[in-house]
């Protein structure tokens, strides 16, 4: 049986990227920006803070993937999902100071802010969506006092979001 040199390489390449993925994966790298499982987000006090708690976070294994910076905040997104943001004082005074940040993942990010803020509300909380925080990204935020010092925030999934500069 006759096999043309061009699909064995191919197949060749193709098993070779699989076996590459598969590692990264398991070494909790993967490149794909699937599954978007959302994102916790923890805001330092610094710039100065921010760079320390990110050499920090890789030492201990947990290595900056990329920066995505916008005008109101600076973002060091981590392999595994973790963010350090710097807010600018206007973000920061809009969410109330927020130390912390639970990103859920949604269709549509405002209604699903509606959606959880009357939840809350129905669980006896006081619950505000806020969507002018960061205008340059579709972020609809929810400010309760179900949680002390964080916040919600509900976004597109990353492949929608706009590229980090």
């Amino acid at each position: 049986m006759f096999i043309p040199k061009w699909i064995l390489l191919l197949i060749s390449f193709l098993m070779a990227s699989l076996i590459v993925w598969l590692v990264l994966i398991v070494l909790g790298r993967n490149p794909l920006p699937f599954p978007d499982n959302g994102s916790r987000i923890f805001s330092a006090a610094s710039a100065e803070g921010k760079d320390a708690i990110v050499e920090l976070l890789a030492i201990h294994g947990i290595k900056e993937r990329f920066q995505a910076d916008t005008g109101g905040v600076r973002r060091s997104i981590m392999w595994d999902g973790t963010i350090i943001n710097l807010p600018s004082p206007e973000v920061a005074q809009k969410l109330n100071s927020p130390a912390a940040s639970i990103g859920l993942v949604a269709d549509d990010p405002i209604a699903s802010a509606n959606e959880a803020a009357n939840f809350l509300r129905s669980k006896g909380f006081k619950a505000e969506v806020v969507l002018d925080a960061e205008p340059e990204l579709p972020i609809a935020f929810v400010l309760t006092d179900a949680m002390i010092g964080t916040v919600l925030n509900f976004r597109r999934h990353l492949i929608h979001l706009p590229r980090p500069k």
